[in-house]
């Protein structure tokens, strides 16, 4: 079995291109052959077995293999694989677009599919300026983002990204956006609560409306987390905030759900915590439980309303072959099953509890800062004074969680742990005190 985890290695690093990864680091960094899941677990070619603790990059909502979803899959392949839904249409697609309208009391709706989460990103912000445009407001087409932000990795959501690492290699090819302070609570002075900070920032985004509203599309905002950034995570307050300034001075308002919504933040939008509704809602990641590639935006009825018409050119000309896939949407509909089936928001409450208590000793350690948590998300800053320590401790730490039965596969110094939904408390404990343990023995090589 050796041999052939050898073999799958060797032949991957030969033919795959593997994303967000600088290649020649896993001549050092191991590459893992995966073979199967099962729950919250991987496992390769040889028995070796790996806690997905980051959901596989935040997809894997409920377990690897889930037989809820794969009951479901299994179903639809027998009834429709794919269809294009230009000119047609087919049940999971308009199921899934119902329920989750419902899910946001009909504020939002007309569902817009893709595969990807910078895909959705790319239609908001193209439905964004098409709309304003279609109303006789063509001036409106500057978005803003937030320092420190990430929304994806095509051109268009990349120019909306504010991360060196992603962003400055395609400066160029990119159209510059305005770029308003982050509300991260980590960013608080001294005396300053995490609302403190939420109003600051909010007066940023303030101040440049005053100047810019009229020709500001929108602003798009990852609500409460945002996650490639390092988990910075801010109070509700600021999405209150700013949804009054949109309101105030005509400009869109983007929330960007893709690894914070379908209950990660605790609710299943995460704007909800904050009592608001935003112009466009871009899902993806978990919706399909981590299992098909999609994607989505909801919008307000009056957005589109103004794509509304006879005139094609005034429509919203945007299309991917698999828009709607009806096997993706099945997988979807199964997910939210399953959400209203095991009282998973409430569950999750109780699970997120036991972890944070779990992990205290990690908190109160003497090289941890800024130890955070919300809903089911959790993150710590390691303190690494030497600099060329602190430049490969990302992947020192992946490579001691691998031989520690975890994926973790923290942002530069950022720990972050997003574990699926399913966690026994066993687990649970067994996550805490296995990251305890990765954490003292790379801090202590340093």
């Amino acid at each position: 079995m050796a041999d052939m985890s050898q073999d799958w290695v060797a032949r991957s690093l030969r033919s795959v291109w593997h994303p967000c990864t600088q290649m020649q680091h896993h001549e050092t960094v191991p590459l893992i052959p995966v073979s199967h899941g099962r729950g919250a677990w991987l496992y390769d070619h040889e028995g070796k077995r790996y806690m997905d603790a980051i959901s596989s990059w935040w997809v894997n909502l409920f377990g690897h293999a889930n037989p809820v979803i794969n009951a479901a899959l299994k179903d639809q392949l027998d009834r429709l694989e794919h269809a294009m839904l230009a000119g047609f249409t087919h049940e999971p697609v308009v199921r899934l677009s119902e329920q989750l309208s419902e899910m946001t009391g009909k504020v939002l709706g007309h569902a817009f599919y893709a595969s990807d989460g910078a895909s959705a990103v790319e239609i908001a912000l193209k439905m964004s300026f098409h709309a304003w445009r279609n109303a006789g407001l063509s001036d409106k087409q500057e978005f803003v983002c937030l320092q420190g932000s990430y929304h994806g990795e095509t051109i268009g959501a990349l120019a909306v990204t504010d991360v060196a690492l992603f962003k400055d290699a395609y400066g160029p090819l990119l159209r510059a956006a305005r770029v308003v302070a982050s509300p991260d609570a980590r960013n608080a002075q001294e005396g300053e609560s995490a609302q403190d900070v939420a109003r600051r920032a909010a007066a940023d985004v303030e101040k440049l409306f005053e100047e810019r509203a009229g020709r500001i599309a929108a602003i798009i905002i990852e609500p409460l987390v945002q996650c490639a950034t390092g988990m910075a995570m801010h109070d509700p307050l600021y999405l209150t905030l700013v949804r009054e300034l949109c309101d105030r001075f005509q400009v869109h308002m983007i929330l960007d759900e893709i690894a914070v919504g379908c209950g990660r933040t605790g609710t299943f939008f995460a704007c909800e915590q904050a009592a608001i509704w935003p112009d466009f809602l871009c899902l993806s990641k978990g919706i399909s439980g981590g299992y098909l590639p999609l994607s989505l935006v909801l919008t307000r009825d009056e957005v589109y309303q103004a794509f509304y018409s006879e005139d094609v050119t005034r429509g919203f000309l945007h299309s991917h072959s698999y828009t709607g896939n009806p096997l993706a949407c099945r997988a979807a509909l199964a997910t939210l099953q399953i959400f209203q089936d095991d009282d998973v928001l409430n569950r999750n409450r109780a699970r997120a509890t036991r972890l944070t208590m779990a992990l205290a000793p990690l908190a109160e350690h003497d090289r941890v800062r800024n130890f955070r948590q919300r809903g089911m998300i959790w993150a710590f800053d390691a303190v690494e004074p030497d600099s060329a320590r602190a430049a490969t401790f990302s992947r020192r730490f992946f490579a001691s969680a691998l031989d520690n039965e975890l994926l973790l596969r923290p942002i530069g110094r950022t720990v972050y742990l997003m574990p699926p939904y399913i966690l026994s408390d066993e687990e649970s404990d067994g996550l805490a005190e296995r990251t305890r343990a990765v954490f003292d023995t790379v801090i202590a090589s340093s």
